[in-house]
Order: C-alpha cells, then structure tokens, then sequence
C-alpha cells in the first residue's frame, strides 16, 4: 500500500533561526539606488513607454515623493542589472532628473524574468492588442522552455507538442482568457508593422487581422497598398478568401486587388486619385503636402468657371 503524501511542509532551517525582523532587513537589503546609466531595459519589451499625460503625472509624484514602490532588476554577468518591471518608473527618474532609481535585486533566470516582467505590465490601465500579442507570445515561450521536453511516457502518439498544449492551458488560467483568445493575439506577432498599427487604432479588428496573419509578408503589404490606396480596410469575409486563394497559391496584386476593391455594404462611395496622374498635373514647386490644397484651389476655380459659362450660354 502506498504512503500517504504529508500535508504539513518542514520549516526552513533559516526560518527556524531568524526572526521576521531579521527576515525584512534582509529583504530591504535587496533595495538600493541604483545608478540609471547601469540598468537596461528588458530585451524586446513589448510595452510601450509613452511621455504622455499619464506620465507627466508620475513625473510630478517621484519630484514630490520618489519611488515608492521599487523596480525590479535582476544582475546580469557583466555587472550591469537588467529592467524586469519598472520601466515607466524609470523613465520618471530620467525626465525629473535623478539619476538612480529605487529597484529591488531579484535572482531570476531569463524565463522567469520573462513572466515576472509580462505580469507586471499587465496591471496597466491600457494595453495595446500589439503589446499584448507581443507578451503574450514572450511568456508562453517561456513557459514551454520551463515545462522542459516530454518524457517519453508523456509523449503524444500523434505529435502533438504537449508541453505547448500545458502551457496554453495553464497561461489561458492565470490570465483569463480563452485559449483561443491567446492563440488569437500570438497570431498578430506575424503581421508587418503597418497592419499591426492599423489594429492598435482599432481599423481592422481581431479577426481580420487574425485571417491576414496567414498571408506571407509580400501579399501583406499589397493588402497595405490596397489600404492605403482605397482609404478602407477588408472586411472579414474577405479576410477569410484571400487567406483561401493564399493557401491555394492563388492570392496575387490583382487577386489582392480585385477582393479590396469591393464596395462593402458599410462603404461609402470614395473618390480615388492617382497619384502619378495628378503629380503630373501640379507645378512642381507646389510641395507634395500642399497637394490637397492645389487640387481644391483648382477645382473651385474650374466650379467656377463651369458657372460663368452657364451663365453665358442662358443669355
């Protein structure tokens, strides 16, 4: 017969001997100042430090208070400390002027720095869907590196990556969201730049960008010329198609053209110059960003001539 676990855990000989004053002295002494020209920030962060309102306002309160609440920094080989959390706090500390920032001293390997630094961040009050895509796809890579490999008792006869699978599940409990949702955001890790910024302003939603995120970088940027060029982005319906002709290796420009040149049902009629047409017609020292202007100068002059020819003709 099989023993029993225990359910009470062995105090720790260092627990045993010190007292909780001693305990807290030996954590205070993991907080120092320490000189902003040694910390750097954590490699590929994905949260944006923005010098917006929000951060003249933490400009003002370390100017009044300092930090109370320190960063976390964990020492690297060369001396110099690595940013886990705090990075907006630093920032502070360099436009009020100081030159050290309050930080506490972890010891954390790179993966559990990882997921230190993308719970942290996620206290803030808004998260961009790239920053989150971002972080999202940082800590679950970490989390698979600390599941290590499968045994081979836990192997997946039909190979599946099982420490993938965990890991989704268990990131998909701590954080509250679906596994599909996190799947979803990861996803957006593989779009170009400007459709990704196109999604952070909320002009292509999560499911058409999920679709585009299939697509190679090339038909990616003809998606971008084409919204750029119709002031409009895809729908999701043709998302889904274009993603369709991609996997068929039918999705061409003008197989790209021809799905973005529908009129969608929400559409309104725009009118489309282009741009070698009209540049042709401009003198050219009219600067390119006066070249709204100059067209609308031009046309009320031609409006206007239209009417004094009407007028002519009725006498």
């Amino acid at each position: 017969m099989a023993g029993r676990k225990s359910d009470f855990t062995l105090t720790k000989l260092d627990d045993l001997f010190t007292t909780q004053a001693q305990r807290d002295e030996e954590q205070l002494s993991k907080i120092r100042d320490i000189p902003l020209e040694l910390i750097d920030d954590f490699p590929d962060h994905p949260f944006k430090v923005r010098d917006d309102e929000d951060m003249m306002q933490l400009v003002e309160s370390v100017k009044e208070r300092g930090v109370i609440t320190p960063a976390t920094v964990r020492q690297k080989e060369d001396g110099r400390y690595e940013l886990v959390s705090g990075h907006r706090r630093k920032r502070a500390c360099e436009l009020a002027g100081f030159e050290t920032l309050r930080s506490e001293i972890v010891d954390l390997n790179r993966d559990e720095a990882t997921i230190l630094m993308v719970e942290s961040n996620f206290q803030r009050s808004e998260i961009l869907p790239s920053e989150k895509a971002f972080a999202y796809k940082m800590r679950l890579e970490a989390m698979k590196r600390q599941a290590g490999r499968p045994s081979k008792e836990n192997a997946s006869p039909v190979g599946i990556d099982l420490r993938g699978k965990q890991s989704l599940d268990l990131m998909s409990e701590e954080c509250g969201e679906s596994r599909n949702q996190i799947h979803r955001y990861v996803r957006l890790t593989n779009l170009v730049p400007e459709l990704l910024e196109f999604v952070d302003e909320g002009r292509i939603k999560m499911r058409p960008a999920v679709e585009l995120s299939y697509l190679d970088e090339d038909c990616q940027r003809d998606v971008v010329d084409e919204i750029d060029l119709n002031d409009a982005t895809p729908s999701h319906d043709q998302t889904i198609r274009m993603r369709k002709l991609f996997n068929e290796g039918n999705l061409t420009t003008e197989a790209i053209h021809a799905v973005m040149s529908e009129e969608k049902p929400n559409q309104k009629e725009k009118i489309v110059l282009r741009g070698d047409r009209v540049r042709q017609l401009i003198p050219k020292n009219i600067p390119v960003s006066q070249t709204e202007d100059f067209v609308c100068k031009a046309l009320e002059h031609y409006n206007k001539f239209l009417r004094n020819r009407a007028e002519r003709d009725s006498r």
